[in-house]
């Protein structure tokens, strides 16, 4: 039996007197596109947090590709192939597009590897890596001058040029159009075929219903359905609680 890539174990976070997680058990296979949906304030954000290390939980542990990950930075955790795109896209606007991927190729991928680039080398991987996400003929404009989609693919790109093993994309399609949403599932989904497991976190439901292998729900801090995406979505507590069917 295959390893989970990541486990969450009996994870939990309080706010004051307030629980956001309570006693989350979560794992995600390698290779896995998993769906983490939710009702705003169920948890999800604060869940990526604790795995990421943005929060720190009370209680309970994450461990990723073998490692434990409490108590970790979260440039450490990006350093072992954990990586996330953020809601907000958080570009570095005074940088170009290409130079805002030369950021994690210079600051994560040789500091993993120890061996440094030849100029050549980071160039090339740099347009590889906007390439694959459409951007390569925008590399010398400037973030201000992308659309909304094309900012997406920016920060989605930005957290491929770390090369992650697990990519957890936070709302990658919020505001998207519908052809819009279906090319950043195309594009997730080709990231995955690559071998990087996915956590997508996402109101969309066609969004999460194509793209998704596995969904879990969260409702008030508590996971309270994970199985098969149809099996899930028919679950009365998820149609009453989330879906308000």
């Amino acid at each position: 039996m295959t390893a989970p890539l990541l486990k969450v174990d009996n994870v939990s976070k309080r706010f004051g007197g307030f629980v956001a997680l309570d006693g989350i058990n979560l794992e995600v296979a390698p290779g896995e596109r998993l769906g983490l949906i939710g009702p705003n304030g169920s948890g999800k954000s604060t869940l990526v947090n604790c795995m990421s290390g943005t929060l720190h939980n009370e209680t309970g542990s994450v461990h990723f590709d073998g490692h434990a990950m409490n108590g970790l930075a979260p440039h450490q955790r990006t350093h072992l192939g954990l990586a996330r795109s953020f809601q907000l896209p958080r570009p570095f606007h005074s940088l170009s597009v290409a130079e805002n991927i030369r950021v994690p190729l210079l600051y994560t991928v040789r500091l993993r590897r120890d061996v440094p680039h030849t100029r050549e080398e980071l160039e090339h991987r740099c347009h590889e890596v906007l390439g694959l996400v459409g951007l390569e003929h925008k590399a010398k404009k400037q973030p201000k001058d992308l659309t909304q989609v094309e900012m997406r693919k920016l920060e989605l790109a930005r957290a491929m040029a770390a090369e992650p093993k697990l990519l957890i994309a936070d709302e990658a399609m919020a505001g998207l159009s519908e052809s819009e949403v279906k090319d950043i599932v195309s594009l997730l989904i080709t990231l995955n075929e690559r071998g990087i497991t996915i956590i997508l976190i996402e109101h969309i439901m066609t969004a999460v219903m194509s793209f998704s292998q596995r969904l879990v729900v969260l409702v008030s801090g508590k996971k309270i359905s994970d199985g098969d995406p149809q099996d899930v979505i028919r679950d009365p507590e998820v149609e009453r609680a989330y879906l308000g069917q």
